[in-house]
């Protein structure tokens, strides 16, 4: 479907800066991303030496790295060749052999060998319109074994719509005043004129339709994040 001439261009939606090499070069000091607590996580539902991992929108490969020592198989997945360029550089670094990189998107990752027992996604699928954020949804549950886990963690609001103006401002309140510090208030705002954060109410609906059991909800206290664990309904 991903080669018909309507298909979603997923590399024009990625954020320029996304695929600027300065800009990568200092994304990990910017997203300051701590995944300790997520490959706990994993290990908590699973994961070990033996298990498959797929991460969706790698980028520079935080989670990707740390979740390598515990299992037989990484791929990570992104639409940037500079993202995967810097994973590549870290994973050789470091030695990680069972890293597999991988230019593609949610809607145009060819999935090969056995299917994953997990899938990891976050701060990703909000590039993505609904109606593509819900194919890309049934294609993950189709890269996943029966009853494999979804980690999805991105940005939802979970509130109604006469909230959104206290939600959103609460957020653009809290954001960096330095780029290099974190998301400034310009870049939040650019965030939600440009790309397709939904809320978690819509967001839910799409998980359920592609064939996940959702099993565990966050949203965080500002109503503007949402964590989830699913697991793809057995065959």
């Amino acid at each position: 479907m991903y080669t018909r001439r309507w298909f979603f261009d997923e590399l024009a939606h990625a954020g320029r800066e996304h695929l600027d090499p300065h800009y990568v070069a200092a994304y990990d000091g910017k997203a300051g991303t701590d995944v300790v607590e997520e490959v706990a996580l994993l290990r908590d539902l699973g994961l070990n030496e033996r298990s498959m991992l797929v991460d969706l929108g790698a980028g520079t490969g935080t989670l990707a790295l740390a979740a390598a020592p515990h299992c037989r198989r990484v791929v990570a997945v992104d639409v940037s060749r500079a993202m995967l360029d810097m994973l590549n550089t870290k994973a050789v670094r470091l030695g990680m052999a069972n890293v597999e990189c991988v230019q593609a998107g949610f809607l145009s990752y060819e999935h090969r060998g056995e299917m994953a027992d997990y899938v990891y996604s976050r701060n990703a699928l909000h590039h993505l319109p609904d109606f593509w954020k819900a194919l890309a949804l049934e294609r993950v549950a189709g890269i996943l074994k029966s009853d494999g886990i979804l980690r999805l963690r991105d940005l939802a609001f979970a509130c109604d719509q006469d909230e959104v103006d206290r939600v959103i401002e609460n957020w653009l309140a809290s954001a960096a005043e330095r780029p290099d510090k974190g998301w400034t208030r310009a870049e939040l705002e650019a965030h939600l004129r440009e790309e397709y954060s939904t809320f978690s109410w819509l967001l839910e609906p799409m998980l359920e339709r592609s064939g996940f059991e959702i099993r565990q909800t966050s949203y965080g206290t500002a109503s503007v994040y949402a964590a989830y664990i699913c697991a793809k309904h057995r065959s």
